[in-house]
């Protein structure tokens, strides 16, 4: 799943407005001719509707045509569970070596580990510049899509071998598929361009590792 269509669209045609803009300044009239001695603003050409031509616009209104990428509350609730989410991920995967009997799943839990904790730094810190607090007060973790209960940690604490392998991969498939609808959840209601970024790298990362634990 990619960033919704129309954001991309929107960029690249602002994209070719900054393209035409310097071509423009580049090879411009001669300084001689009287059209440039009158000009002394600066424009900007902007492409027009299929069949339509280009037309000339302010810098300023070139600014407005810009997309409106403030973070709404779906942005900053998405970040502030899946932080959540992850830690819970993290307790299952140190788990892993000291009690898992398959090297394979080893190795499923240490890559999940090294690709979800910069995530949460990652989440953490556009919280922390977006003026979002780190924690949503009053939400039941919980009732996350894909959050193992506790007395499902409990009996993965407990288990070993062959036990946990099949347990662990059990949880954390169950797991992942719950990040994968959180992030496709706000790819719809958002607004932010990085939380988006993100959630399509949950999407492609995570979707890829349940392929791998189903194989396992």
């Amino acid at each position: 799943m990619l960033i919704r269509r129309q954001r991309a669209v929107v960029t690249v045609a602002l994209s070719a407005v900054a393209v035409l803009a310097l071509a423009a300044c580049e090879s411009g009239p001669d300084k001689g001719a009287p059209e440039a001695r009158a000009s002394t603003g600066t424009t900007v050409i902007a492409p027009g509707k299929p069949g339509e031509p280009a037309r000339r616009i302010s810098p300023e209104e070139a600014a407005r045509l810009l997309p409106d990428e403030s973070p709404n509350s779906a942005d900053f609730t998405y970040a502030q569970m899946m932080i959540v989410h992850h830690r819970q991920a993290l307790t299952m995967t140190a788990l892993a070596p000291q009690r898992a009997g398959s090297s394979k799943v080893k190795k499923v839990a240490g890559r999940i580990a090294a690709a979800q904790q910069p995530e949460i730094g990652a989440m953490e810190g556009w919280l922390k510049n977006n003026g979002g607090p780190l924690e949503q007060a009053g939400h039941d973790h919980h009732s996350m899509p894909g959050m193992a209960t506790e007395a499902q940690l409990k009996e993965l604490r407990n288990a070993k071998g062959k036990a946990f392998d099949e347990l662990f991969l059990r949880l954390m498939i169950t797991h992942h598929e719950g990040a994968v609808t959180m992030a496709a959840e706000v790819l719809g209601n958002g607004n932010n361009v990085l939380v988006e970024e993100m959630a399509n790298d949950v999407i492609a990362q995570q979707t890829a590792e349940i392929g791998r634990m189903r194989s396992l």
